[in-house]
């Protein structure tokens, strides 16, 4: 080999290692965008709102949210599952966007268990069996369900919209009480509670941070709660296990989740910097102000609640015959 060459081989041989190794880049070296398949101002957005803040804070990096509302939570899930799986996309996600709409769509755009990756479940609401107390006389679920089967199809209840865990729960009611009401779907809970108020409607599963502040002022009556045991919040209202449907249980909840093929350690840190920020005593007491039970998991653990759920609705709709499409 000449001399020249030899030498130029030699002089970058010694350059490469005068370079210094390049060091992985911390993660979040920028913004983070949290995707709410909802519009400003609802329940799930106020959730992301105040844990956007304090993620913020906690990790030096703005967390952003930004609302991508419609069609039961199909367009802003999609949004996240095709995002690059590298952490600056998240997804707080709820019982429709991980567990209902792969029973309820023949077509969807994303799979919830291959397209998306939770970090952990985040909060549920409690469902409260409601009713107009001025169209309905019935002071117990059981009372409700003898005018019901006395008056087969007579009885409409609302929801905010066909597939929402409100009208599940309703149809879960009606296939363990072997009653026909008839389901009247609206856009949104707000006026599916107004009409309730109005008289022009008589029942619904309604949520509670939605239902309190009506039931402590005496527009709606509420008969019973779907969960597994009696809320803080209304400490003297009986659940649906205690009014005669053993194991009666049917909650709205969330879950936050990034797209599939995002690094572990970054699941993981997402994953710790959540706890935290839901540990944080100021934030959990606004999310129970809120009507919002604060949660937290495991990734594996909210992966096999979705599961769970999933089985649990599909077998719902499937027997009550939903279809969106």
């Amino acid at each position: 080999m000449p001399q020249p060459v030899r030498a130029l081989l030699v002089a970058l041989a010694l350059a490469a290692f005068a370079i210094p190794a390049a060091h992985p880049q911390v993660y979040p070296a920028r913004s983070v965008r949290l995707i709410v398949p909802y519009p400003a101002g609802g329940g799930t957005d106020f959730f992301a709102r105040t844990l956007a803040v304090q993620l913020s804070q906690q990790m030096g990096q703005q967390v952003v949210v930004e609302n991508r509302p419609g069609a039961a939570t199909i367009i802003g899930a999609e949004a996240a599952a095709k995002s690059a799986p590298d952490g600056y996309t998240l997804l707080l996600g709820d019982t429709a966007t991980f567990a209902v709409n792969p029973g309820l769509y023949r077509k969807l755009p994303y799979d919830p268990q291959k397209d998306l990756s939770p970090i952990s479940l985040t909060g549920r609401f409690a469902l409260l069996l409601v009713v107009n107390p001025a169209a309905i006389k019935a002071g117990s679920a059981m009372e409700l369900i003898d005018q019901a089967k006395k008056e087969p199809g007579k009885l409409d209840y609302a929801s905010p919209g066909a597939g929402s865990p409100h009208h599940l729960a309703m149809e879960l009611f009606k296939l363990r009480t072997g009653t026909a009401l008839a389901h009247v779907p609206y856009k949104g809970a707000g006026p599916a509670i107004q009409d309730l108020i109005g008289g022009r409607i008589p029942l619904m599963f309604l949520d509670l941070a939605a239902g309190a502040p009506q039931i402590r002022a005496g527009k709606l009556k509420a008969l019973a709660v779907a969960s597994e045991s009696r809320i803080p919040a209304l400490p003297g209202l009986p659940t649906l296990h205690e009014s005669g449907l053993p194991g009666f249980e049917a909650w709205a909840w969330q879950a936050l989740a990034v797209p599939a093929g995002t690094p572990g350690n970054i699941v993981a840190k997402l994953n710790a910097e959540y706890r935290n920020a839901i540990g944080a005593p100021e934030i959990r007491q606004k999310m129970i102000d809120a009507g919002i039970d604060p949660l937290q998991s495991s990734p594996e653990e909210a992966s096999a609640y979705i599961r769970s759920e999933t089985a649990k609705w599909a077998k719902v709709i499937r027997e009550s015959s939903i279809t969106v499409e």
